[in-house]
């Protein structure tokens, strides 16, 4: 019951963080997507550290599709990443998620990108809900800043997170057998 009042207080929150957000400062500049997307990551984070769902749904798991991840490298997922090393994240992620290497730290790590994905996809919908009503408000060019935020910072680090899973799944597998 507690938890279930949390996450209620916790989306309440967020709802009028994004009023607040809506109300002092215009839906069609970089400002507005770039401030959106991270409140909304700093609240989503925080849903999901208290929610500590298992995250077992057939979701998670690779896709035939995905090819291994070669989807993701023919979409430039590792521009990407490279990018994230040019401008500092990884250095940044790694000083508040240290990796050890051993069979718990792995597994914190391959349940990390299962929370940091919910977490992408929940903020994707959410700011693609802007987008599209900013797109009709304000026209589409005004409205690009919202796409552009949420291709880099959540439909990219979806990928990112999908693409590194079945790696750390591996190691996690051969350090099993041994």
């Amino acid at each position: 019951m507690k938890k279930l009042l949390t996450l209620t207080l916790i989306s309440i929150i967020t709802i009028g963080l994004v009023y607040a957000l809506v109300h002092y400062i215009r839906m069609d500049g970089f400002s507005f997507a770039l401030a959106l997307n991270f409140m909304l990551m700093a609240c989503t984070l925080t849903f999901t550290e208290t929610m500590k769902s298992k995250l077992n749904s057939p979701y998670f798991q690779e896709k035939a599709w995905e090819k291994k991840g070669k989807i993701y490298e023919s979409l430039g997922i590792n521009v990407y990443r490279k990018l994230l090393v040019a401008v500092g994240w990884e250095k940044l992620n790694k000083k508040s998620k240290p990796v050890k290497k051993n069979a718990a730290a792995l597994a914190n790590l391959y349940y990390r990108t299962k929370q940091d994905e919910l977490g992408h996809l929940i903020i994707m919908i959410i700011v693609l809900g802007f987008n599209i009503f900013a797109a009709v408000k304000f026209g589409i060019i005004k409205s690009l800043w919202l796409l552009t935020s949420n291709i880099l910072l959540n439909i990219y680090p979806v990928f990112l997170q999908r693409y590194n899973r079945p790696r750390i799944e591996r190691v996690i597998n051969i350090n099993k057998r041994r």
